[in-house]
């Protein structure tokens, strides 16, 4: 099974390394065309990683975050193009604060899709890896991204939009990706305990998304379709986490354990196949199932 290609839609730099990268990096290296369109160029992040803390990262954000995400997309083997739109930040406070004039979550979905869909058309993947109706978690350009990506999902086959942007083409499936699973965190924070990583009055990397899934009685795994065996490409994952310097810090939940604690515990990405024109039987260990090769 070779030849077919796999789009990832997502909002930052970064986003790419979280979610469903040792399956792209899986995918890449068996022979399918991988690429992943960032939407923003992740302008308006912090600096997560204290390391990264020290005079002219701030100051050159933009610039920081195109180099880590080149070395990102290399560790996973996968093609990468910037899509050109503004970060919108993360609000905080209550009452929220305003989003900055001209970011991406302000734009129009149906403005932003037209953008998606000439790519959809260039690229024609067989399939699409997006965000939820929540974004994966509610950041305002992770909720962008669903809205448009859904519009672009059924605007790209329809000879009657935007003919100029390009010849139609029907992407066969499409997924949401599923990065955060509680049942998995649990797994590895109880190993970081067995194996005395933890000492008496340090608190797990993982214990702050715990209690949060655990306070709103999150279960992800019940909308979960799709489990990609991808263990043997987690160092590949771990790779590109860590080339995105200043949002990743090594001490915290991406990075506590090893590629082989994660491989031994759980060796899948998790998927929710949310359109498809194809038939297939749930549930899946492949994002292609379904999809014959001379399409």
């Amino acid at each position: 099974m070779t030849g077919f290609r796999l789009l990832a839609i997502h909002a930052h730099p970064d986003d790419e390394s979280s979610k469903g990268a040792a399956t792209m990096a899986k995918y890449a290296h068996e022979g399918h065309r991988v690429k992943v369109l960032t939407c923003t160029g992740g302008q308006r992040g912090d600096i997560l990683n204290p390391a990264m803390n020290k005079p002219g990262i701030i100051e050159n954000m933009t610039d920081v975050r195109r180099e880590e995400m080149a070395a990102a997309a290399n560790a996973l083997g996968v093609e990468h193009e910037w899509l050109g739109y503004v970060d919108s930040g993360l609000p905080e406070g209550d009452p929220l604060p305003p989003l900055p004039d001209g970011c991406f979550a302000l734009k129009d979905p149906e403005v932003v899709a037209k953008t998606l869909v000439a790519e959809i058309r260039e690229f024609r993947p067989h399939v699409i890896i997006t965000y939820d109706e929540n974004g994966g978690y509610p950041h305002p350009d992770h909720i962008m991204v669903h809205k448009a990506s859904m519009i672009a999902w059924e605007k790209a086959g329809d000879p009657e939009f935007a003919p100029e942007i390009g010849a139609p083409w029907e992407p066969l499936k499409l997924y949401y990706t599923h990065g955060f699973v509680p049942q998995r965190m649990r797994l590895l924070h109880d190993r970081l305990l067995e194996d005395g990583v933890i000492g008496d009055g340090e608190t797990s990397p993982y214990e702050p998304m715990l209690r949060r899934f655990e306070e709103n009685s999150s279960d992800i795994m019940q909308r979960v379709t799709t489990q990609v065996d991808c263990g043997d490409y987690f160092q590949n994952r771990a790779d590109a986490l860590t080339a995105h310097a200043t949002q990743i810090d090594p001490n915290g939940p991406f990075l506590a354990s090893t590629p082989e604690v994660q491989a031994e515990l759980w060796p899948t990405e998790e998927f929710e196949l949310a359109r498809t024109r194809v038939q297939t039987d749930l549930p899946e260990t492949d994002l292609f199932a379904g999809i014959e090769e001379e399409h």
